[in-house]
């Protein structure tokens, strides 16, 4: 086999970078430097790249928190990205390379959220084999809620009459520019009431990643009579429309705004993506489901993709060692 090596990113790195994640089959938006970077005050930076002599073969976006890596806790997903030219078995030797590596530099543990597989652009789940291999352990899995639009999928009455209301009611589901209206007087005040927390991204943050990558963030506002009354902020890669914030004004849920603006999202706006992806709906790390808000993403049509989360010892890196006959 043959003998990758590891480093560190640096800054250096950054064209390459960007270049590879542009180029691999299972990477989006979100794995480019500049998404990466706009919180690194944040986190200890830890990506590691991967080579093959000179040649890159894989990239590990990750930050370090005492003597543990996690795929980088400032994104959804993470783990190895790489090409198509690499199969089955390299990536198992990818896997021992960087365990080996992080082991050498007295990192104990390795967290990672896996990639969930719609976002792949060809089928790439080799790291969730060389994981088993290595006794990786389930941590957490999350459960998403997706239509594949590629099929026929069937709206609840309960949604369709939602739907008719808001229609009924007149209102106006707009692409906008701007965050200001769907942050300060919903995002923020909903989440503060109802979950006593604030949204992932900050208003200047939002818009800087918008600015950034205009077409790949995009917010969409549901109007009665001008007035904003619901929104979504979508996330859109390749193959892939996720509902990164959903929220509606309480006193006006009535009005079907929520039901029309997804409506509209998943049968007109994004009906040629493969899929949408409402998101989770679980809390304390998996273990919690809302049930409410699942059945009405199930209700759209949706059905369950799993988001895994493993745990692994970096000294696991010699029962990769034997594996291949």
């Amino acid at each position: 086999m043959k003998n990758y090596s590891v480093k560190r990113y640096q800054e250096s790195d950054y064209k390459n970078w960007n270049a590879f994640i542009g180029k691999a089959k299972n990477a989006t938006f979100l794995f480019h430097r500049d998404f990466m970077d706009y919180h690194k005050d944040r986190f200890q930076d830890y990506s590691l790249i991967i080579l093959d002599k000179e040649t890159w073969v894989a990239v590990l976006p990750a930050n370090s928190v005492g003597n543990q890596v996690f795929s980088h806790q400032g994104l959804t997903y993470g783990g190895l990205v790489y090409n198509e030219k690499n199969k089955l078995a390299s990536v198992v030797e990818i896997l021992k390379t960087v365990l080996f590596f992080l082991n050498d530099n007295k990192i104990e543990k390795l967290q990672l959220k896996l990639i969930p597989s719609i976002y792949h652009q060809k089928p790439s789940e080799e790291l969730n084999y060389a994981l088993f291999l290595a006794k990786a352990q389930l941590i957490r899995r999350d459960s998403m809620a997706v239509i594949d639009l590629s099929k026929s999928y069937n709206l609840s009455k309960l949604r369709k009459r939602g739907i008719q209301k808001g229609i009924s009611n007149n209102l106006v589901v707009k692409e906008v520019d701007g965050f200001e209206d769907f942050w300060n007087k919903i995002l923020i005040p909903n989440l503060a009431k109802k979950h006593q927390t604030k949204p992932v991204h900050s208003l200047e943050e939002i818009k800087k990643l918008k600015a950034l990558f205009p077409k790949n963030i995009k917010q969409f506002n549901v109007y009665e009579n001008e007035i904003i009354v619901a929104g979504t902020t979508v996330f859109e890669s390749e193959n892939v429309a996720h509902s990164q914030y959903i929220s509606g004004i309480e006193d006006k849920n009535e009005l079907g705004g929520i039901d029309l603006l997804f409506y509209q999202l998943i049968s007109e706006i994004f009906k040629n993506k493969r899929f949408f992806d409402f998101g989770i709906s679980n809390e304390n790390q998996g273990r919690k489901l809302n049930n409410g808000l699942s059945y009405w993403k199930e209700s759209f049509g949706a059905s369950t993709i799993i988001h895994d989360f493993y745990e692994v010892e970096s000294a696991n890196f010699n029962l990769l060692e034997t594996v291949l006959i």
